[in-house]
């Protein structure tokens, strides 16, 4: 263990995370998604939540500032009456965490899976809710952030 590393936070995800480049993606999974089929690199986080995985990840991953929605949601099919509250939960999050009151665009479910194949990394969560997977954008880090 570490100081300062949220305790959800595996080794293999803090490997990744410290890999990603500028406007690499990363994909926090629903226990749904296809993650093993879809995933360059699979990080497995099964007894994990999104919102509790989402929180600890945004206290070491900046997202990307050039972008103007670095988060994308999976559109709710149309026709389905699935409700989406945890959208709610990641908004308050990233607003939490980041100051963003916006960061959201919507991706609908074939070209979210397109775009999760070739993210950086895949996170399979545990999470139950419907329509949770949710992609992060990774932003930079100034040098005057890093310097103490």
């Amino acid at each position: 263990m570490l100081h300062g590393i949220p305790k959800v936070i595996s080794p293999e995800l803090l490997k990744v995370l410290m890999e990603m480049g500028h406007s690499d993606e990363i994909v926090l999974a629903d226990g749904n998604f296809p993650a093993a089929s879809h995933a360059v690199r699979l990080i497995r986080c099964d007894g994990h939540r999104v919102p509790e995985l989402l929180d600890a990840i945004l206290q070491l991953l900046p997202l990307d500032q050039y972008v103007d929605k670095p988060a994308c949601l999976m559109q709710v099919v149309p026709g389905d009456t699935a409700k989406t509250p945890i959208w709610e939960e990641y908004g308050r999050i990233i607003a939490r965490r980041t100051g963003l009151q916006s960061p959201f665009e919507e991706a609908e479910r074939f070209a979210f899976y397109e775009r999760a194949r070739k993210a950086y990394a895949i996170v399979a969560t545990g999470e139950s809710a419907l329509y949770a997977n949710l992609i992060l954008k990774k932003g930079v880090i100034a040098e005057e952030q890093v310097s103490g």
